[in-house]
């Protein structure tokens, strides 16, 4: 399987070309934007395709990186689509953060042709794309695993298989929900620290230090929002959408969890004060107007 077809050439799926194409691999790509592939080509990252039936024909592997579960049931299941194109045998990778109902549906209809699916979300953001040090979580078949496991390894650093198809998804969004309740009780934090004198750099400092150390204080604070930068790569509207599917799957199990769904109603709110397409660490502003 060496020749691989990145659908989708965002933040996250340009970084997934360059780091296949360091590895290698024959890189074809498609994106529903014009010129985005053909500008890629021209740097000689991959060889672009101008409709996904045309890239599901020539690839043995397909890695989706698209922004919701709709637009992956449009690229698979749609006229002119992966089902309809890709060669039996082969395998489809989805790295998109998506609902694990959705992903189910689309391997079942992949299967009945012959074609693999493996759920594999990722964490790290474009700079870890870009640097082939992403963590993935894997849904699939052990066979199915195995068989793009080099693949994988050229593109990411860690990779956990948490079960089968759609289970990468699950966990996908359940990591994600905890980014978002970690940032807000952060935001907290922060905010009751300065009001109490306290300068927030070092109260995060010695967070760190401590166990009350999470995702944001190590990550988020010292990297986007003490500096101004905002600059994750991952939007309000994509936080947004990953904390509302995380509440479906809370939804759909009867989990008790007052927390996380009075983080959920937080994120919700903040739909008409923040924009979509800013940084997710802008919900710092909502919170803190000041």
């Amino acid at each position: 399987m060496k020749t691989v077809g990145v659908i989708g050439l965002g933040n996250m799926g340009r970084g997934i070309a360059g780091a296949l194409r360091r590895g290698d691999y024959t890189v074809l790509g498609y994106d529903a934007a014009p010129g985005v592939a053909l500008a890629l080509a021209a740097q000689e990252v991959l060889s672009a395709r101008d409709s996904v039936a045309a890239i599901a024909r020539d690839a043995d592997v397909l890695l989706l990186s698209l922004p919701t579960s709709a637009v992956v049931e449009a690229v698979v299941l749609g006229a002119g689509g992966v089902l309809e194109n890709a060669k039996p045998g082969s395998i489809v990778i989805d790295t998109t953060t998506a609902d694990p109902d959705s992903t189910r549906r689309v391997a079942a209809a992949l299967a009945e042709r012959g074609i693999g699916f493996v759920d594999g979300p990722v964490s790290g953001g474009p700079k870890g794309a870009a640097t082939a040090t992403m963590t993935m979580v894997l849904g699939g078949s052990d066979s199915d695993i195995a068989a793009i496991e080099p693949i994988l390894a050229v593109i990411s650093a860690k990779r956990v298989h948490v079960g089968p198809v759609g289970a990468g998804h699950v966990t996908k969004l359940l990591n994600n929900l905890l980014t978002g309740v970690h940032l807000l009780v952060a935001s907290e934090a922060v905010r009751t620290a300065r009001a109490a004198g306290v300068d927030p750099e070092k109260l995060v400092e010695a967070l760190n230090g401590g166990s009350g150390r999470n995702s944001a204080t190590l990550t988020n604070y010292p990297t986007w929002i003490f500096n101004g930068k905002f600059d994750s790569g991952f939007t309000m509207k994509l936080m947004r959408k990953d904390v509302r599917l995380a509440l479906g799957l809370l939804d759909q199990f009867d989990s008790v969890a007052p927390v996380a769904r009075e983080a959920a109603r937080v994120w919700a709110a903040s739909e008409g004060s923040v924009a979509d397409g800013e940084d997710f660490n802008r919900i710092v502003d909502f919170l803190d107007p000041a």
